[in-house]
């Protein structure tokens, strides 16, 4: 029986681990599917998140709605998505309930190292036959004793004087518990972050709208002056239609980015508990701020010491050498006490004091093998373990580098791409001019706008990269929950 509790106490840290592991990081951007295809237009994917934003999406997608629709708009924040998704997340829903069952299991697996005690009333009617027990009987004498009645009340109380295994197994259940309070607190962080990430997602598809919008108007200036000129025979009858070819280019676009950002929206909306019904209005913008640079060595320091997922793994190996130590403890002497007091008699009013003290040591001889079994499957579960726990090592020092490899790319390609989209609003500006002076065809301001929708795309990407990389950076180093939003506005 003590073997089952502790085995149901280690899976339960490990399932913790398991679970809370593949939730060490959020969900890749998402790209946009079906993208129009435009030539040399706009539409750059959302860059791919690092490694830590590989797995557990599903989890931290979902949501537990709050409240009902209601018919005005609910502004929206960073910080208020972030305190809804800490109440509302699915994620965080299970893990609190993880949490509850692994302190259940805790107090279950303490249970066989403490006292019992419990009190027992009775109230019998009885007949005893002696000769049943042995006792000789005169002849002609009835063997029958009774009826009568039997009034008693005890107390009983059993207490493990030393039990190596039922310790072993309590401190088991223990670091199974701790371990399921560190994935809890991973689970926090992860929707965090998830949720810093699909607000940043649903920012830019707000700005990539504005954008657009702004193409739009210019592609319909264009196309409204090449008709006023072939109208007064200044122009070819092909400037109107490339000018009207680009305008519903423009028109796609602008379609595109309003499903795009609806999409966002409802994901967002979902994974912080908002009924998706709820209109919603995103009051932060994607702010740009450089980073203090931050060292390998001190990255890494702050890493292991505040990585929740690692705790948590560590917690696991805990718990298995315990129940290890717990097996090994199966085959060692143990001794137990065992009391009772208690008043008894033939009626409640004439009771009567007994008492009865027994301790009792029990060594075992032989057991079949079954300790060297469950010893051999200890070990087997430990080397396992180690294993995760040096990985899970090797991974965090692989998520920071990463991470602070994407911040200087991500910040360099923000000053890049802010130039770049500088440049080809002047050449816009110049094909214009150029055009109304009929020094040159339509052909070359189609072509700045092309530049334009294609740069003023590429800047957002990276300032979403570069945002990205900040708050992957604040996850790598395990300081989501309490630093994200710092990290996003430029603290160190």
């Amino acid at each position: 029986m003590s073997t089952r509790l502790t085995g149901r106490a280690w899976r339960l840290g490990a399932l913790a681990l398991a679970g809370l592991t593949a939730l060490a990081g959020t969900g890749r951007a998402q790209q946009p599917g079906g993208a129009p295809q435009l030539p040399k237009e706009g539409g750059t994917p959302l860059p791919a998140a690092t490694s830590i934003l590989a797995a557990g999406q599903g989890l931290v997608a979902g949501g537990v709605p709050a409240g009902t629709p209601t018919g005005g708009v609910l502004p929206l924040s960073i910080a208020d998505a972030i305190a809804r998704g800490l109440k509302q997340n699915l994620g965080v829903v299970l893990g609190e309930q993880n949490v509850k069952a692994a302190n259940g299991s805790r107090w279950q697996a303490l249970s066989g190292a403490l006292p019992r005690v419990g009190a027992t009333f009775g109230q019998a009617r009885e007949e005893i036959n002696l000769e049943e027990y042995g006792f000789p009987v005169a002849p002609g004498t009835s063997p029958i004793i009774g009826p009568f009645n039997v009034s008693s009340l005890h107390v009983t109380a059993t207490a493990p004087i030393f039990d190596y295994s039922a310790i072993q197994r309590a401190r088991a259940g223990r670091e199974a518990a701790t371990a399921a309070a560190h994935s809890f607190r991973d689970i926090r962080d992860l929707v965090v972050f998830s949720t810093i990430n699909m607000y940043l997602q649903a920012v830019t598809g707000a700005s990539r709208i504005e954008a657009a919008r702004a193409q739009l108007q210019t592609a319909q200036a264009l196309y409204d002056r090449a008709v006023i000129q072939k109208q007064a025979g200044v122009v070819a009858g092909i400037e109107v239609l490339r000018a009207q070819v680009q305008l519903q280019s423009q028109q796609e676009r602008l379609i595109y980015y309003r499903n795009e950002f609806a999409k966002e929206k409802l994901a967002l909306e979902r994974a912080v508990g908002i009924p998706l019904g709820q209109e919603i209005a995103l009051t932060d913008r994607a702010p740009y701020a450089p980073l203090q640079t931050m060292t390998l060595d001190a990255s890494l320091k702050q890493a292991y010491a505040s990585r929740e997922d690692l705790k948590s793994a560590e917690a696991v190996l805990q718990a298995a050498r315990s129940s290890r130590q717990e097996a090994i403890g199966e085959a060692l002497p143990s001794a137990h006490l065992v009391a009772d007091v208690g008043r008894s008699s033939s009626a409640w009013d004439s009771l009567k004091g007994t008492y009865a003290v027994q301790a009792t040591v029990t060594v075992p001889l032989f057991q079949g093998g079954r300790v060297h079994g469950a010893v051999a499957e200890a070990d087997a579960k430990i080397k396992q373990q180690e294993a995760q726990v040096a990985d899970l090592r090797a991974r965090i020092e692989y998520e920071v580098r990463s991470a602070l490899l994407d911040m200087q790319a991500a910040d360099d390609r923000v000053r890049v791409a802010r130039s770049a989209a500088d440049l080809a609003g002047e050449q816009l500006t110049q094909a214009q001019d150029r055009f109304a002076a009929g020094v040159s065809s339509n052909i070359e301001v189609v072509q700045a706008q092309e530049a334009v929708a294609t740069a003023t795309d590429n800047y957002l990407s990276a300032l979403y990269a570069h945002n990205l990389a900040k708050i992957s950076l604040a996850r790598a180093i395990g300081l989501s929950e309490e630093r994200a939003q710092q990290f996003l506005g430029g603290a160190e």
